[in-house]
């Protein structure tokens, strides 16, 4: 390869002993129970009017990042989770703003991204892709329009955003895109097959992105959260529920019992913490360059994702070890 931007990117040659060594530190510090300082560091989060992205927003910048957080239907200000974030970042003195950003709609997602970018003074260091919504019921009851709904937000928003922040963050020649997929992303259950089929899409999309950004320098990590108690699920109810009120008679008799199943899953009660995952980022935001992982499972009993992950890399080392995709493999691989 002839191009200097084709060569392997700093991750891919910091490994040895000293990148080993910055890891165990880091680590250590973690399972201390220590906070990682993120002064100095921009983040971007989508879908943070609630959940994952709510707190994700509040635990990086109070540990000192500068943190945009974006919305939808912002209303000028007037939307009321955005006036309590602004409420909570003055009476802490941290440095978070709150903007608008759509990710069903381009041109707010290419001015939001402009104004994130402004505030942090150029290429954001970071990109939080966990803006949302969840829908369950079978897949034939699943009709256009809530198919649309749940691609064009779970995916094609994360891949939108990830397209405006990208070009920046390749010519600083570093950054990070995070993105908050589920375990569902790995393992199926039935009456979720639309959701499980935008996780599984970010998986693929992101793992493939992260080779093919080895060589810039810029870094992808996929959050695989298990069940935890978010809104999502609140307002999955109410796309689930109108998906269903369009559903034939026919069709909703004939899948009565899965319905039931879909629903109970929705309503299920969980007593998880949700703070495990902005920790969760925020520890590997804090991680060496060339030492961040590729996917980290987020729950109290991992097991089963591990076990998927573990045997989906062995998979992807045949195919892409060797050969001319070895040095971008390697630059990501656990």
């Amino acid at each position: 390869m002839t191009s200097r931007r084709f060569e392997p990117s700093r991750r891919a040659v910091l490994g040895g002993v000293s990148a080993l060594a910055a890891a165990a530190a880091t680590k250590a510090g973690a399972q201390s129970g220590e906070a990682p300082d993120l002064s100095g560091r921009s983040v971007l989060i989508t879908g943070t009017s609630s959940g994952f992205g709510r707190l994700t927003a509040l635990h990086l910048a109070r540990l000192g990042a500068t943190v945009i957080a974006s919305m939808r239907n912002y209303d000028g200000g007037k939307r009321p989770e955005a006036q309590e974030l602004g409420r909570i970042a003055k009476d802490e003195k941290l440095d978070l703003q709150v903007i608008e950003i759509d990710v069903l709609d381009e041109k707010l997602i290419a001015s939001g991204v402009a104004r994130a970018e402004e505030i942090a003074g150029g290429a954001l260091d970071v990109l939080v892709n966990n803006a949302g919504v969840g829908l369950s019921g079978p897949a034939e009851l699943a009709d256009m329009e809530a198919t649309r709904l749940i691609f064009e937000t779970n995916l094609f928003g994360y891949l939108r955003m990830a397209r405006a922040v990208l070009p920046n963050m390749r010519e600083k020649g570093e950054g990070q895109v995070f993105n908050v997929s589920s375990q569902l992303g790995r393992i199926l259950i039935p009456g979720l097959s639309m959701y499980c089929a935008t996780k599984f899409g970010v998986e693929a999309m992101f793992e493939t992105m992260a080779y093919e950004l080895a060589p810039f320098g810029v870094e992808v990590t996929i959050i695989q959260p298990g069940g935890y108690p978010t809104k999502i699920w609140d307002n999955g109810r109410r796309y689930s529920e109108a998906m269903l009120a369009r559903a034939g008679d026919d069709r909703l008799a004939a899948y009565d019992a899965h319905i039931e199943m879909a629903r109970g899953i929705l309503n299920g009660e969980y007593s998880t913490d949700p703070n495990d995952v902005p920790r969760a980022i925020a520890e590997i935001m804090a991680m060496p360059v060339g030492t961040r992982p590729l996917r980290r499972p987020v729950h109290p009993n991992p097991g089963a994702m591990a076990a998927a992950n573990g045997a989906m890399a062995q998979i992807q080392a045949n195919v892409l070890g060797a050969g001319a995709y070895k040095s971008w493999h390697d630059a990501v691989t656990d």
